[in-house]
C-alpha cells in the first residue's frame, strides 16, 4: 500500500519532531506542527495506519510513536531525492547566471573606462557569511565516499573521503540524516566542540569518517572563492604624464595583468564597515604600486551576502565628481541587472 500525501506529511512531522526531542511523538503534538488542519482523532487514525504499515512504532502502551527503520528509510530516500534534484538545479542555475554575469561585467567595465578615461576593474559577486545549506554523502566504491556540501549562496563543494571501515547504504542514509539535522543553517562559529563530539558519538565506528566530513564542511564554509576580476582601460594610464613614466606605467599595467593585487584591493574594500564608496589617495591605496594614483572603489550588494567591488584607478587629479557619479549609477544598475538574471 502506497502512502498518500497526508500520511507522508504526518510521517515526516513525526520523524522531524522525534529527531528534535528524542521523545515518542503523540497526535496532539503533530496537530500543532503540521499544516493539514486535522483533528487529533484523525491524526491518531492515520498514525495507526502508519504503525500497521511498519513506518512507526509504539515503544510501550499509552506512549507516542517513534520512527521505525522502514520509516527512516522512506524519509531519507525522499529527502536525498529532493536534495539530488536541488543540487542539479543549483548547478544548472549557477552556470547560467555565471555566464550571464560574466558578459554583463565585461561590458560594464568597458563602458566605465570609456566614460571616465581611467583604468577600471570589477569583481564578480562572491558570497560572504557562509552557512551550511545541506550535506549529501554517497558511496563511490567500497573504499571511498563522496561528500557534497552546499552552503548558502549555492556554493557547491565536493570532497572524496577514504573509508577505514566498510559502510552499507543504510548507514550512509542515517549519517546523512544525522549531519543534516545537526548542521543545516549553521555558520562555522555555531558548530562548536560539544556539537562535534555529539555527532561523532552518534556516528559510532564511523566517527573518523564523520570527522573528515566535518573538516570538509569547515573548509567549505571558510573557503575563499577565486574571485573573477574584469578590467578595462589600462592604456588610459598613458594619457596622464605623471603616470606615463615607464617604470610607473609598467607597474600599473602589471597589476592589471596579474589581477591578484586587484583582488587584494577588492577584499580590502569589501571588508570596510562602510560598503559605499571608498576613496584612496596616494599612499592610502591598499596596493603599493598605486601609490602615485587615486583609487575609488564601490561595493555593490546584491543581497543575501552576495557582494562585489568596482574600482577606478587614475591620477590624483582625477575628476572625482564624475567618478563618484558613475559609480553610484553603476551600483544601482548592477543591482537591477543581477536581480533579473
Amino acid at each position: 500500500m502506497d502512502l498518500d500525501e497526508r500520511k507522508k506529511k504526518i510521517l515526516k512531522a513525526i520523524i522531524q519532531t522525534y529527531l528534535e526531542t528524542g521523545e515518542p511523538v503523540g497526535s496532539r503534538t503533530i496537530s500543532k506542527y503540521t499544516d493539514l488542519n486535522l483533528s487529533s482523532a484523525t491524526i491518531r487514525n492515520e498514525m495507526s495506519d502508519l504503525e500497521e504499515m511498519g513506518y512507526i512504532l509504539q515503544p510501550h502502551t499509552s506512549a507516542g510513536r517513534i520512527p521505525s527503520d522502514q520509516g527512516y528509510r522512506l524519509y531519507v530516500d525522499e529527502l536525498m531525492q529532493e536534495k539530488q534534484q536541488e543540487v542539479a538545479e543549483i548547478k544548472e542555475m549557477m552556470i547560467q547566471k555565471t555566464d550571464r554575469m560574466e558578459q554583463v561585467l565585461k561590458q560594464v567595465v568597458k563602458v566605465l573606462a570609456s566614460n571616465t578615461n581611467y583604468a577600471t576593474m570589477i569583481t564578480g559577486p562572491t558570497y560572504h557569511g557562509n552557512k551550511v545549506k545541506f550535506i549529501q554523502l554517497s558511496k563511490v566504491n567500497e573504499e571511498q565516499i563522496l561528500a557534497v556540501i552546499v552552503v548558502e549562496g549555492n556554493l557547491v563543494k565536493n570532497q572524496i573521503i577514504g573509508l577505514d571501515e566498510p559502510i552499507d547504504d543504510e548507514t550512509i542514509l542515517k549519517l546523512n540524516l544525522l549531519l543534516n539535522t545537526q548542521l543545516n543553517g549553521l555558520t562555522i562559529e555555531e558548530i562548536n566542540l560539544g556539537m562535534i563530539a555529539k555527532i561523532k558519538e552518534q556516528a559510532g565506528i564511523h566517527s573518523k569518517m564523520v570527522t573528515e566530513v566535518l573538516d570538509a564542511v569547515a573548509k567549505a564554509i571558510a573557503v575563499e572563492e577565486e574571485v573573477p576580476v574584469y578590467t578595462s582601460g589600462a592604456n588610459n594610464i598613458f594619457k596622464y604624464p605623471e603616470l606615463a613614466d615607464s617604470e610607473k606605467a609598467s607597474e600599473l599595467i602589471s597589476a592589471f595583468e596579474e589581477k591578484n593585487l586587484l583582488t587584494k584591493m577588492a577584499k580590502d574594500s569589501e571588508g570596510k564597515e562602510n560598503t559605499g564608496i571608498q576613496v584612496y589617495i596616494g599612499s592610502e591605496s591598499p596596493v603599493s604600486t598605486m601609490k602615485d594614483c587615486s583609487v575609488v572603489t564601490a561595493t555593490y550588494d546584491l543581497g543575501d551576502g552576495m557582494r562585489g567591488t568596482i574600482g577606478i584607478i587614475g591620477p590624483k587629479r582625477m575628476d572625482y565628481e564624475n567618478v563618484v557619479d558613475n559609480l553610484k549609477t553603476l551600483k544601482v544598475q548592477l543591482d537591477i541587472i543581477f536581480k533579473k538574471t
